[in-house]
């Protein structure tokens, strides 16, 4: 087992190890933005805990639209800023990671009386290409009618005067995180899931020094002590400044997003398609794995932050807009195979409505020293571990406390965990060589391109377990097949996957895109895991009855 694998085991352990001596920086938040952080901070040397209530990347972070993205939408909105910083972030993260992140060509068809020009489109195009630093090989061209017609038959004939062609960058949100988390885990990062903060601590003068962390699963009760804590918990943001006692001046304002899955056979998407809808909104229809999802909505939300669900409003919206550009398709309800909601934790701005509030980050610092980040984009993720980082060691220096992590970022260049493939020109090369490894480890060759693809260079970590999975027969006892048993085994001992629903919903996204899969395997995961991690009856039973909850509710509306 790796000295720094993040086993389901070893909770209770690195809960210990948090507390008993004090932290640099606790971060509270699983998200994308706190294991950012987390790797960030680790990485320049401090000691750091990252604390989460629920599974890593169980918010936000695995209910984007899945795009790393250079912002096109804001240049309308005439944030410069935005565009050129993501658009640079986005090249750094697939470098970083080319096996969780992939370029995706882009058509956004104009039509007659549409939102876009084609002379405005061309020019904003251009002007997206110079801000965000576009490679040569990626920068826009433009099509006529006929061309635009011939990268997707599907969209609607009606007025089409032609496209805008260009890149963006398609991403799995919580693949991204885990494997951000897991390179924050190889600095010594002690990150548990299911720990949530039950309070804060302070001293005398009612400065912050720590939190008192239960853990969800096992229930034991942790005083950790920490120069410095960051809460990055996305929508909850505002619940732990009012924890502090510290929410005032700027709040949140959370908005939903909802998506709609629907297998090929039903909408055969060949080409990734933006598109303008009747109310003057944008919508992305994206081809991925057999599927074709649909998206997004911007909406107020004032529900229970951890469960946003689709309404039948919802999807009634995103089907009458797939049907407007796509009007050959007829899409229905009974069409949708499965459906995500995600929370945009934004910066509340009175009087604009939800698609123009600015998505800009924007840092809280709280009398007693809590350091709260909130908005901002899954694309720039890193620059915003950055700057709080940079504020986090500044403060640290003022505080008398050198740790030297004055010393800036070293991410930039740092390959996140799996992305050590010798760089996105050579990730198909690195496929292909894992594959044969996968195959001489017992695996279908279709199986071994699949886990080298999907787990990049800690595929080899995945062929490794085949072998201990068949010497036990475990595999068998649950009639997993190996490369299911393999990933399984995987994320329980090096992704702490500590539920059932944390392997189908965010280390393997069968909820949103295999909703099958989900459904065929559920069952005998459910036991297998049971087994290993000597579940009590009552438990295992919660546990499927949670993910049963979460198939059904990814499956109807609210």
């Amino acid at each position: 087992m790796n000295a720094y694998g993040m086993s389901y085991a070893k909770r209770t352990e690195m809960l210990e190890e948090m507390s008993d001596r004090p932290l640099d920086l606790l971060v509270i938040g699983g998200g994308i933005t706190g294991a950012g952080i987390a790797l960030d901070a680790a990485s320049r040397g401090l000691r750091v805990g990252l604390v989460e209530m629920q599974d890593f990347a169980a918010g936000t972070s695995s209910r984007s639209t899945k795009l790393v993205h250079g912002g096109l939408r804001y240049l309308k909105q005439f944030e410069f800023g935005v565009v050129a910083e993501v658009g640079k972030e986005r090249a750094i993260v697939y470098e970083n990671g080319p096996h969780v992140t992939t370029p995706e060509w882009m058509l956004l068809p104009l039509y007659a009386g549409g939102t876009f020009g084609k002379w405005s489109t061309s020019l904003g195009l251009r002007v997206y290409d110079f801000l965000a630093g576009v490679k040569r090989e990626e920068r826009r061209s433009m099509m006529s009618a006929k061309e635009a017609l011939g990268k997707e038959p599907l969209l609607k004939r009606e007025g089409l005067k032609g496209g805008g062609y260009y890149v963006e960058y398609r991403t799995d949100d919580a693949r991204l995180t885990i494997e951000v988390m897991k390179k924050a885990r190889e600095f010594g990062v002690l990150a548990v899931n299911y720990a949530q903060v039950d309070s804060l601590s302070y001293d005398a003068v009612g400065k912050l020094t720590g939190a008192l962390i239960r853990d969800v699963i096992d229930g034991g009760n942790y005083e950790v002590s920490a120069t410095k804590v960051v809460n990055a918990t996305g929508p909850w943001v505002d619940e732990l400044r009012k924890l502090d006692g510290s929410k005032s001046g700027k709040t949140l304002r959370l908005t939903k997003g909802v998506h709609l899955v629907f297998d090929q056979s039903r909408f055969p998407l060949r080409q990734a398609v933006y598109f303008d809808t009747p109310d003057g909104r944008m919508v992305f229809a994206i081809p991925r794995q057999g599927k074709t999802y649909l998206g997004t909505t911007d909406t107020n939300y004032k529900g229970e932050i951890d469960r946003p669900r689709a309404t039948a409003d919802d999807r009634v919206y995103l089907l009458d807009a797939a049907n407007f550009m796509f009007p050959g398709v007829k899409l229905g309800e009974r069409d949708i195979e499965s459906s995500w909601a995600g929370l945009r934790p934004l910066i509340h701005q009175e009087g604009k409505d939800p698609s123009e509030i600015s998505r800009r980050d924007e840092i809280f610092h709280a009398p007693s020293g809590l350091i709260s980040i909130a908005g901002g984009k899954l694309t720039g993720y890193r620059k915003m571990a950055e700057a709080i980082v940079d504020d986090v060691a500044k403060r640290l220096q003022d505080g008398g406390l050198n740790t030297g992590a004055n010393s800036g970022a070293r991410t930039k260049e740092m390959p996140i965990s799996g992305g050590d493939v010798g760089g996105s020109r050579n990730f198909e090369r690195f496929v292909a060589e894992q594959t044969k490894e996968g195959i001489l480890a017992g695996f279908q060759e279709k199986d071994a391109e699949a886990i080298a693809r999907f787990y990049g260079s800690n595929a080899k970590s995945v062929f490794a377990f085949s072998e201990d999975t068949r010497n036990t027969e475990w595999a068998d006892r649950y009639e997993l097949s190996l490369r299911v048993a393999a990933e399984l085994r995987y994320a329980m001992e090096e992704e702490m996957a500590v539920k059932p629903e944390d392997f189908i919903v965010r280390r393997k996204g069968w909820l949103f895109f295999d909703i099958s899969a989900a459904n065929a395997w559920k069952a005998r995961i459910i036991e297998a895991m049971a087994e290993r991690s000597g579940w009590t009856e009552d438990r295992r039973r919660q546990y499927a009855e949670d993910l049963d909850r979460l198939i059904k509710e990814a499956t109807t509306s609210a």
